[in-house]
């Protein structure tokens, strides 16, 4: 077995020299020899799974730590031993620093990989292992702590002779000098959180009318983060570029950079793709940033990985010191890739004392990397990430310039207790466009399903027009979003060619499934053979962005022929073949002389087609008696439900309170992101949900609920379920205890609306929870209530969709045409009015007529008490 050799460092002598703080070149140190043979991955995910990759090629043992949530993953199978720390969430796990040291010394490892994230820069956990004995791969705790401490590594970084920003990284935190200091530097302004991080504790004040909110907001954050609300406040500078410099230094005093990346484009303060080395700099400025990282190493006595970020001016290329992150970064295979290296393996051998491989003019950048970061979030919605279950994963197969980092496979679990990424795609290539069209290609391959990714928004990024010209900076995304939000979300499109492809697959790959399911053996028929009437036509019902989508596919004598039509539109000709490839589901169309080939898939009730522009999802509506028997949430303009799975932060209203629309009334953490929920309309909370702060909540969890008028609960409450004809019963419950009547027809024949086997014409509708269609009105017409005997009943009117336009309610109570406002009928129009009605219970007899089929959704007997429908 490979063993590393560990040089632990037992006193640590630094001079100050030429201005700086620490003089890297000047460390002399005592030191002992040491073997490693089994390291502890802190950490989980994909990073602990690369870890590991190099550990064992190195002929190390690896060790993982898991939490609930995390039992069944792949980090848990790929290493030696895995032990189990604590519950889900990560203050009782992954950051639990006494019981992953307690773990690293049950387990006999020798040294704790802490990966990102996590404890990777946490000082008191760097100083436990000292004590413990214990090999941390990382920097000392000196630099840990001063490059954490923004204030402090700008102090540092300016002694150093790295540019900075002007800003305030004072200590006194009082609201009065952080204001002060913020008109004295002016606006926009930004504020960062002291010890922040990966954009948490970060917002932007661009008048000094917000600050002291978005101050509050960055507040709140930073001390869920990392336990610590100080902030220091810097200028804001509009739209720079975002370009950090990898370094590594070793514990002889030698320090080399292995080039740039840029991570301009961002969503939330947050990387998505980065790409080394940077577009569109000169040699000159390369050289400069490289320089100034490296300086910036030596000024904190750094030893192992670490990343310099920097802001670079657009249209100048100065640039000013941003931080220093004390650990490897996400985006570090970028550099990998164009520069040959394995920066793992180079953490693994400084740890155990071994110098810097290479010298700085032995490291030689070739061609171009980009990594794309697959999350599973809602570009449309604003980025919010999203937790479930990954039902279908395929994802590109790695070649020697491709590489697919991750820590999930099929079938598993994105917890809403972590952070949302599924996996990183790697791409090199000769040069920046054929990486940037390799990366496209990439991309395309991948087909998820059960939760909705940033996929198809990677695509249309790296194909759009100022991307791959290298006009990248911070605020890319929103000055480009019409480009990049394109066909999506409330405006997005259904192609008829789209429409064809999702129509075909998924009668195809019912077909299949059937006949595989088939397990009689009686007399065979072949699958071509000529059948009377058989499949002659099918219809599909396709439901896209809300939109109804009807298909109709004919049968043609030729194998695998077709007549298609969208919508009512052109009949079309279409060859189509269904085969599994090692990517999946591969469908195959040929529709006026094109032939297309796109992937496939069908998961519940959605069909996803893939190309080269990402994915289509359009959704089958479920049969009417599945759907029946589902219920529906309350309007959203009644209540506030939580936009992700997340933690409830705290409440911010009570009941009985009034609030106006867009005021704030609850916030959830999700994925260490705060989501501030804001009231949808004015008005009074009538409740609140039965939770308390810590409680994790769904995606559609109603925390709130405002008080509504008489005729909006009407709406809310009063549903129906109807049967396939689209019957709607209008129930008479006599306050006798009679028997009801029907109050309508069918809108198609004039036949009375009822069940004639109910014993005096008496029916009335089952109740559900799900509103009627929109067909509603025109379906039913009311029924004709002969002269007779009076006798005093309810009658229930509320039978309309609370999406319907109530403004053209047709029918009053009394069955009487009334196309008038809705708001000139009175309330007692609507809701459960005492009136006198005229009938006769002979009449009734006669209009039900003869016995009939029972129709879906009627009772078998009459109500004898009130029902409300």
């Amino acid at each position: 077995m490979y063993k590393l050799r560990h040089i632990y460092k037992i006193r640590n002598s630094v001079t100050v020299q030429h201005g700086l703080r620490y003089n890297h070149a000047g460390v002399k140190t005592d030191l002992q020899l040491r073997n490693i043979d089994k390291v502890l991955i802190a950490n989980r995910g994909e990073i602990a799974c690369r870890v590991m990759r190099t550990a064992k090629k190195l002929g190390i043992r690896t060790v993982a730590v898991y939490s609930d949530a995390d039992k069944h993953a792949m980090h848990v199978e790929m290493a030696d031993e895995a032990y189990h720390i604590g519950p889900a969430p990560s203050a009782q796990s992954y950051l639990n620093a006494n019981k992953i040291l307690e773990v690293a010394k049950k387990s006999n490892s020798q040294a704790i990989h802490p990966g990102y994230g996590f404890l990777s820069e946490n000082v008191e956990f760097c100083e436990k292992c000292a004590d413990e004995g214990v090999i941390f791969i990382g920097p000392p705790p000196s630099a840990i702590r001063d490059m954490g401490i923004k204030s402090t590594s700008k102090a540092i970084m300016s002694s150093a002779g790295v540019p900075i920003v002007k800003g305030y990284h004072g200590e006194d935190q009082s609201i009065e000098r952080l204001l002060a200091e913020a008109n004295k530097i002016g606006f926009p302004l930004m504020i960062k959180a002291v010890r922040g991080g990966g954009g948490k504790g970060m917002r932007i004040a661009m008048t000094e009318d917000e600050f002291l909110s978005q101050l509050e907001s960055a507040k709140r954050e930073s001390l869920k983060s990392f336990g610590d609300e100080s902030m220091l406040l810097e200028q804001y500078i509009t739209d720079p570029r975002h370009v950090e410099v990898q370094v590594f230094a070793d514990m002889y005093g030698n320090a080399v950079h292995l080039f740039e990346r840029d991570c301009s484009v961002q969503r939330r303060h947050q990387k998505i793709i980065e790409e080394a080395p940077a577009p569109g700099l000169s040699e000159e400025t390369r050289q400069a940033l490289g320089s100034a990282a490296v300086r910036a190493a030596k000024a904190v006595g750094y030893v192992g990985a670490g990343t310099v970020e920097f802001i670079l001016h657009r249209a100048t290329h100065d640039f000013h010191f941003m931080e220093m992150n004390t650990r490897l970064q996400v985006e570090h295979p970028i550099t990998e890739m164009i520069t040959g290296t394995d920066l793992v393996e180079w953490q693994l051998r400084i740890a155990a004392g071994e110098p810097l491989p290479v010298k700085q003019e032995d490291i030689v950048r070739r061609g171009w990397a980009v990594e794309c970061r697959i999350y599973a979030e809602e570009p449309a919605a604003g980025f919010l990430p999203r937790a479930g279950t990954l039902h279908r994963l395929t994802q590109p197969t790695p070649e020697e310039f491709v590489r697919v980092e991750t820590g999930v496979r099929e079938g598993q679990e994105v917890s809403v207790h972590y952070d949302p990424m599924i996996a990183k795609l790697v791409v090199w290539g000769k040069d920046r466009n054929q990486a940037l069209a390799k990366t496209r290609r990439k991309l395309s391959e991948y087909k998820v399903a059960g939760l909705e990714t940033n996929v198809n928004f990677l695509l249309r990024l790296a194909g759009a027009s100022a991307f791959v010209s290298g006009d990248v900076h911070t605020a890319f995304i929103p000055q480009h979003e019409r480009e990049l939000f394109a066909n999506t979300g409330e405006h997005a499109v259904l192609s008829e060619h789209r429409a064809i492809q999702a129509a075909l697959g998924y009668i195809i790959q019912s077909q299949l499934s059937s006949t595989a399911n088939d397990t009689w053996k009686g007399i065979s028929v072949s699958s071509n053979a000529w059948r009377p009437n058989y499949q002659l036509r099918k219809t599909v019902h396709f439901k896209f962005n809300d939109k109804d989508i009807k298909v109709n596919v004919k049968y043609e004598s030729a194998p695998n022929t077709y007549k298609v039509q969208v919508e009512g539109g052109e009949w079309r000709q279409v060859e189509a073949t269904l085969t599994t490839t090692d990517l999946g589901l591969q469908l195959t169309t040929k529709v006026d002389d094109k032939t297309s080939n796109v992937g496939f898939l069908t998961y519940d009730q959605e069909v996803h087609v893939y190309d080269e522009h990402g994915q289509t999802v359009v959704h089958v509506p479920r049969a009417k008696y599945q759907s029946a028997a589902s219920s529906e949430s309350a309007s959203t303009t009644n209540s506030a439900a939580s936009p992700t799975p997340g933690v409830l932060e705290r409440i911010l209203v009570n009941k009985g309170d009034k609030v106006v629309k867009g005021q704030p009334l609850f916030v959830v953490i999700a994925m260490k992101m705060e989501y501030v929920v804001r009231s949808p309309r004015d008005g009074v909370v009538a409740s609140l949900a039965d939770v308390k702060q810590g409680d994790a909540v769904g995606k559609g969890a109603q925390i709130v609920v405002l008080e509504t008028s008489v005729l909006m609960r009407l709406f809310d409450d009063m549903h129906t379920r109807i049967d396939n004809e689209a019957i709607v019963w209008y129930a008479f419950v006599t306050s006798l205890g009679q028997y009801p009547a029907t109050g309508y027809r069918r809108a198609s024949t004039g036949r009375p609306a009822a069940s004639g086997s109910q014993r005096n014409g008496a029916c009335c509708a089952t109740l559900r929870r799900t509103p009627p269609p929109s067909t509603l009105r025109s379906t039913c017409k009311p029924a004709r209530l002969d002269a007779g005997r009076e006798r005093p009943h309810r009658s229930l009117l509320a039978l309309v969709s609370p999406r319907a336009d109530l403004t053209r309610l047709p029918y009053r109570s009394d069955c009487r045409r009334a196309p008038v406002p809705l708001a000139l009928l009175s309330a007692a129009d609507l809701i459960l009015s005492l009136e006198t009605a005229e009938y006769q219970n002979k009449e009734a007899r006669r209009t039900v007529g003869a016995p009939a089929r029972r129709p879906a959704g009627v009772a078998t007997r009459a109500a004898r008490t009130p029902v409300l429908v």
